[in-house]
């Protein structure tokens, strides 16, 4: 019997027996016990790990280290920290290669100890190097110039933390949704819903960091906020661990890089070939051709959709490949299942999409870095305290929290009782997530504006130099949460739903990936405007005295590239079209609905 059926039947016999629909496993490679494994309890330990890791999230005093305690200028730091963050993105792709091809959850758990150890390697150099003399890095007070040596060491401690919160992300995103059974209605719901959930963990956790953190930096206690996030790092690894009885699995399906090649191979040998009408000669594994083979194990099996025609060579059957699979003599070079075929189909419909984010997550970026130094130069001072610039960003998370709840507790019960079709669907939500973005660059471009108006141009140091309070800047942060629930939640179930079964951290490492080239093009775009800006010895939009220049001319230009970004990304939209799927039971589970 064919090892497809095989699975079939396993899974079917242990539909009666109370496991799970889906082919997703126990601890010790059983089928999953629907009441034992997986589910809320796995999904809320999950959510809690990644709540105690964005306690103490750190990165966001890296601006602050830079300029206060490395010297580095304005420009400088948000060059050195969109580098920084946009790496954290391009290690999540590593983190979904490996998890998806061989190592599953467990690289959750190597990832998050990498992270941890980053994390106290950045707690020791700040503490034994950086921060000398003693107290210094707080307002005025300079540190003295670091050696290579010491500045070498900060910069691997921060990329370890890099490699580790990039290695683990996607795939914790991925493996908490991989706790719900899709194919039962339930906890479909379920599944739906915990991306809204993750995100809203990340940013409550985010909320208590940046708002501590944020003090420790002002008040220039870099060591103790960076001990503070290994502490919390590594009380988060413990939990995460603590629930791995309760997790559900899914078996790694292999390299996906030789799937894609064998694909393109095979049909660049068969590019000749006169294809007929229909897909009666498309062959697909487990089929009666003569042969077992089979091409991705228990994932669903996906059916043929129109486009890429050239790709459908590979998949085309000859009268050469059928003798090889009567002679059970296949050739993976020559001939793929068309489950295989719709795989490479799927993710090169992807691509625009995942494209058309990257000039978001540039906006987005803007939080760490611009956001940052804008509220610096305004007024911080309510009575006798003084608000953190950083500690702003606590307006978005709570926006987040705000508009996660109004979508999901009356937006979206309102849109599905007056629309027919249900729901707006995650492309929909995403292009709402545009429109709000250029709402959100426009309102931090006037802030700027007055802000210029009321600052003394002559300051040498211009920490609060203007009159206008740092509070001008809630709308912009509060526009910007609103815009990540519907783009990134968006992006988040858009990219897992739309993945092939054994691309789902891919998925995820999409979405991130889009804020790591978002980082990366704020960084080029920061340094042609300052080349371009700088000529005839001016200033520049963006000089280390902000009075001086012009950040709202780059927030205006960010705000008319993502309305151009807008317009490209619903063509792109309503040329996608979704994969179809067969369920456990032969039915046709084509995803509808996902135009603009």
């Amino acid at each position: 019997m064919a090892s497809l059926e095989v699975f079939k039947e396993a899974k079917s016999k242990g539909e009666q027996e109370g496991c799970t629909r889906d082919g997703s496993v126990d601890l010790h490679g059983r089928p999953a016990l629907r009441e034992r494994t997986g589910k809320w309890f796995a999904g809320v330990v999950i959510l809690l790990n990644q709540v105690w890791l964005a306690f103490f999230r750190c990165w966001s005093e890296f601006g602050a280290v830079l300029t206060r305690v490395l010297q580095q200028d304005n420009a400088g730091a948000a060059n050195s920290v969109s580098k920084w963050t946009g790496t954290v993105y391009i290690f999540s792709l590593v983190g979904a290669f490996l998890s998806d091809s061989y190592w599953e959850d467990t690289t959750c758990a190597i990832f998050q100890v990498i992270f941890v150890i980053g994390l106290a390697l950045l707690s020791l150099a700040t503490q034994i190097s950086l921060l000398k003399p003693r107290g210094c890095g707080r307002g005025t007070s300079p540190c003295k110039p670091h050696s290579s040596w010491e500045i070498g060491l900060f910069y691997l401690s921060i990329y370890m933390v890099a490699l580790g919160n990039g290695g683990y992300q996607p795939n914790i995103a991925t493996f908490g949704a991989d706790q719900f059974d899709q194919e039962d209605p339930k906890e479909g719901r379920s599944k739906v819903s915990f991306f809204s959930y993750f995100y809203l963990a990340l940013n409550l956790g985010s909320l208590f960091s940046n708002t501590i953190l944020g003090y420790f930096e002002d008040e220039g206690m870099w060591a103790l906020g960076f001990w503070a996030s290994t502490a919390s790092a590594f009380a988060a690894l413990l939990l995460f661990l603590g629930g791995t009885k309760s997790y559900r699995h899914f078996r790694p399906t292999g390299n996906p890089l030789s799937r894609f090649a064998q694909v393109l191979v095979a049909a660049l040998n068969k590019w000749r070939e006169k294809i007929p009408p229909g897909e009666h000669n498309l062959y697909e594994a487990g089929a009666d051709h003569g042969s077992d083979h089979t091409a991705n194990g228990g994932a669903r099996k996906m059916l043929h959709t129109q486009g890429f025609k050239f790709l459908d060579r590979a998949a085309f059957l000859t009268s050469r490949d059928s003798e090889q699979l009567k002679q059970n003599a296949y050739n993976p070079w020559r001939l793929c299942p068309i489950s295989q075929v719709e795989e490479v189909k799927c993710i090169l419909r992807l691509l625009p999409i995942w494209l058309c984010t990257i000039i978001y997550s540039v906006v987005f970026t803007q939080m760490a870095s611009l956001f940052v130094e804008q509220g610096d130069a305004m007024n911080t001072n309510v009575s006798n305290f003084r608000i953190p610039p950083a500690s702003m960003s606590s307006f978005d998370i709570l926006s987040v929290a705000f508009f996660i709840f109004l979508y999901r507790r009356v937006v979206d019960p309102l849109v599905r009782r007056v629309r027919k079709k249900g729901s707006l669907t995650e492309l929909q939500r995403m292009g709402i997530g545009l429109i709000i973005a250029v709402a959100a660059m426009l309102s931090a471009g006037i802030v700027e504006c007055y802000r210029l108006k009321y600052a003394k141009k002559d300051c040498r140091h211009c920490q609060g130099s203007s009159s206008l309070s740092i509070f001008w800047q809630v709308p912009q942060y509060a526009l910007i949460g609103a815009s990540e629930v519907f783009m990134y939640v968006g992006q988040l179930e858009f990219f897992n739903a739309q993945a092939p079964d054994g691309l789902k951290s891919f998925g995820s490492a999409l979405c991130m990936t889009s804020i790591s080239l978002g980082n990366y093009v704020s960084s080029f775009l920061v340094s042609i405007v300052m080349k371009i800006s700088t000529v005839d010895n001016m200033p520049g939009w963006i000089p280390g005295n902000l009075n001086k220049g012009h950040l709202d001319r780059f927030y205006f230009l960010l705000a008319g590239l993502t309305a151009v970004d807008l317009v490209i990304y619903i063509a792109c939209a309503r040329w996608y079209t979704s994969m179809k799927l067969e369920g456990n039971h032969g039915e046709n589970n084509e995803e509808a609905g996902y135009g603009v």
